[in-house]
């Protein structure tokens, strides 16, 4: 009976901890905000936003940066003081930051509001979630918890997307702000009362009884440790592969398909986000049964004949919708499942105790990959006029990353 209530204590913990990162995707809306903002500079309206349009992106790309980074910060408090605190400093930050963004045009505050403060609430939010939930469960579902926690964030634009736009619609931009802010806070808060760590010296039970005792031996790596470990810089580069590659063609592809379906490009929306879900949880299912390096090695040989494809089908004069979104669909499933075999290879290999800042500084290679690869991407375009070249350059990344997973003698 008490193992049942445990098992199901752990279930409870992984579902608001889910919840939690479906509102921490408000991250993901910024594409609405953004074409309102466009709009509102275009129509030259007096004392409104009056940013270049170069600048647009701005307040996006500094809450990534600040994203990925805090992490490090918000996986060592979390380490130290636990997830319920870690939890609610990420909802008052991400909810403050909303708040002041409704408050002014200035492009400054939007970069401060935005920018700085979102991103790193949902940093803070995002590094307190996952550890908790993972010490519920046995090895053997390491990657399948993650999963299903950090598909929570791509599933997010499904319904803050079309929310925003109707809000905007219906009440303004800054309206839509405030209102967001308001249910933010709510529910990050009340949810965060179901994010528990297991009472102490608990041990979920595991159903494998033999488990490589290799992999598993090295619990409870500081941070000091992991750092000096080559295994650490092979995973962070890899990492920083997989998660950029996915990163710096996903938008070029996205806008062709919005572009081919006009008026309906919200189903679009809808269908690459569920791709990108799918991937994160399959691909942390799939660690579970046949490792880390087994699944990155199916992943990104599956990224690099994507890549390939690619290069034949945007060069083609008669562009298919269709074939364009599934397209898009495949990378974004295969960019994320790299967001669940990370945290579940960082939990096994380097322990739960530091989990937070460890995973941290593994996750900076996400956030790294995406800034250098996306402008990588931009310049190319901008250079050759041709999306062939962004495509070849991710499928010589994707090789280097292949002779390196393969050079990975545990995991």
């Amino acid at each position: 009976m008490i193992e049942k209530q445990i098992k199901n204590r752990g279930w409870i913990v992984t579902a608001a901890a889910f919840i939690i990162s479906l509102a921490l995707g408000i991250l993901y809306s910024w594409s609405i905000f953004k074409t309102e903002i466009e709009t509102i500079i275009k129509s030259g309206t007096p004392g409104s936003f009056d940013w270049t349009l170069s600048s647009i992106n701005d307040p996006y790309s500094v809450s990534v940066l600040v994203f990925s980074f805090t992490m490090i910060l918000a996986g060592k408090i979390q380490d130290v003081i636990g997830p319920k605190i870690t939890t609610i400093i990420g909802g008052f930050l991400v909810s403050g930051g909303l708040y002041i963004s409704s408050q002014s045009t200035d492009y400054l505050v939007w970069v401060l509001g935005f920018g700085v403060m979102l991103g790193a609430g949902v940093a803070f939010g995002y590094a307190a979630i996952t550890p908790p939930a993972l010490k519920w469960f046995p090895p053997e579902k390491t990657g399948l918890i993650a999963g299903i926690i950090v598909s929570g964030i791509a599933l997010a634009s499904v319904y803050i997307a079309p929310l925003s736009k109707y809000l905007i619609s219906e009440s303004g931009l800054q309206a839509t702000m405030q209102y967001l802010s308001i249910a933010f806070f709510f529910v990050v808060i009340f949810f965060t009362f179901f994010i528990v760590n297991p009472p102490k010296g608990y041990v979920p039970v595991s159903k494998k009884s033999d488990l490589n005792e290799q992999i598993y031996k090295q619990v409870d790596v500081t941070p000091g440790i992991f750092l000096k470990t080559g295994l650490f810089f092979k995973l962070w580069f890899i990492y920083f592969i997989g998660a950029g590659v996915g990163l710096m063609v996903f938008s070029f592809i996205n806008d062709m398909v919005k572009k081919g379906l006009g008026e309906v490009a919200f189903l679009g929306v809808v269908i690459l986000a569920i791709g990108n879900a799918v991937g994160r949880v399959i691909g942390g299912a799939l660690s579970d049964k046949a490792g880390t390096k087994r699944t990155l090695i199916y992943m990104f040989s599956f990224q690099l004949v994507l890549m390939l494809t690619s290069i034949f089908i945007v060069n083609s004069d008669n562009q298919n919708p269709a074939v364009l979104l599934s397209l898009s669909t495949l990378i974004g499933f295969a960019y994320g499942t790299n967001l669940a075999i990370f945290p579940s290879a960082t939990k096994e290999l380097y322990g739960l105790k530091n989990f937070g800042v460890n995973y941290g500084i593994m996750f900076a290679a996400w956030g790294l990959g995406g800034f250098v690869l996306s402008r990588v991407s931009q310049m190319l375009f901008t250079s050759t006029n041709s999306l062939a070249s962004s495509f070849i350059t991710a499928s010589v990344l994707l090789v280097i990353g292949l002779i390196l997973i393969f050079t990975i003698k545990k995991a």
